[in-house]
């Protein structure tokens, strides 16, 4: 915590205050408490987090989470609520209570808490965002989880490929047990192989066709055959809440001789990509090396072509810092990213390949340890 310790003292704050569930990534982290309403921490300079809670869920935190615990009884919550009903009003009334302010707070914080809280003394808010940049270097145990979650993600990918590689083709669409098989019963049955891996899968992407030039295209309908289907997924572990993700570009049969050369291209790129990550390089540096080679093979970042970043970090939140994108910082030991280019035309359809790794002093440790063929 002493880069939050810094933030909090250059702030000209006492305190860095969060009110959230564990939903929130931030206050998962600073935790490791796993609540679905919101809980109230506070972190001073040198001390541990504090997390002021109902008196139900007291034993539990004691027992699980990294902090510090406070019933809502012992931060003076029935005291309060004697001459104030507003319950905003009675959070940051305990939350003056255990600290003088003035407090610093994130992006997202509750507005209205913030005004309570402005009663007290000064709120500053977190426009920074250091404290995610705090999360994007992982520990040893954070990239243990990743990649946990990242071989849940490699066993339902088996699946979609498995489905795709064994189904009966009839007239162009790829059947199982003798119905079409489409975008729906492959994401169904990837999630029952997740769930037994004790991961969720949400919005996973399973396109063809066309649809394939959308790249956060869900996809739905009848899969078909000498057609790229893209299938996207990023699963997180139900304990630990870390995500994983990867892409692969797969095909029933040869696809059309564009489509072939698309995902050639992209391979090229990904591997290139690869080859360029370390600490100290920027993201954006990878981004615009990809995009000019891309370029130079005549494919154009614009409204068709290249048309997202080159990849992002990767931990408690699907999309998190570094990025790799014009905007990109300096790549640190320790972050842990995707690298996903790709290239998608409307009138051919799109192709995206992402690996997950490690950066390293020397390189990129890759996590995903995936074939990427594209024709079954």
């Amino acid at each position: 915590m002493d880069s939050l310790d810094d933030l909090i003292r250059n702030a000209g704050a006492a305190v860095y205050c969060l009110h959230a569930s564990s939903d929130n990534a931030a206050m998962r982290h600073m935790t490791r408490f796993v609540t679905s309403d919101p809980v109230t921490v506070l972190k001073k300079p040198g001390d541990s987090p504090l997390m002021i809670l109902p008196q139900m869920e007291a034993e539990r935190a004691m027992k699980e989470s990294t902090a510090g615990t406070l019933t809502r009884k012992q931060a003076g919550y029935l005291e309060i609520f004697e001459h104030e009903k507003d319950q905003w009003k009675i959070q940051a009334e305990m939350i003056n209570r255990l600290s003088d302010g003035p407090y610093l707070v994130p992006p997202d914080f509750p507005t209205a808490l913030t005004r309570a809280l402005e009663e007290y003394n000064t709120v500053f808010v977190d426009s920074e965002s250091l404290l995610s940049a705090h999360r994007a270097i992982k520990t040893r145990e954070e990239i243990r989880w990743i990649t946990r979650a990242q071989r849940a993600a490699e066993a339902a990918m088996d699946m979609a490929v498995s489905l795709v590689k064994h189904a009966d083709v009839r007239s162009g669409v790829l059947w199982h047990n003798d119905a079409p098989l489409t975008s729906d019963l492959v994401r169904f049955e990837m999630n029952k192989v997740l769930l037994a891996f004790d991961c969720t899968g949400r919005d996973t992407i399973v396109s063809c066709g066309l649809d394939t030039a959308m790249p956060h295209c869900r996809g739905d309908g009848e899969l078909r055959a000498h057609e790229p289907i893209v299938i996207d997924i990023f699963p997180s572990d139900n304990k630990t809440g870390y995500y994983a993700d990867m892409t692969r570009t797969i095909s029933r049969g040869e696809p059309s001789g564009k489509v072939t050369e698309l995902y050639e291209t992209v391979k090229e790129a990904l591997l290139m990509s690869e080859g360029m990550v370390r600490e100290g390089v920027t993201g954006a540096a990878c981004y615009q090396a990809v995009c000019d080679f891309f370029s130079d093979l005549g494919y154009l970042s614009d409204t068709e072509g290249f048309i997202h970043s080159l990849g992002h970090g990767v931990g408690l939140e699907i999309h998190e810092r570094p990025s790799l994108s014009g905007l990109g910082g300096e790549l640190k030991a320790g972050n842990v990213i995707t690298l996903e280019p790709g290239l998608y035309y409307r009138d051919i359809g799109g192709v995206r390949i992402e690996n997950l790794g490690v950066v390293e002093n020397t390189g990129f440790s890759r996590i995903t340890n995936y074939s990427m063929d594209m024709v079954l």
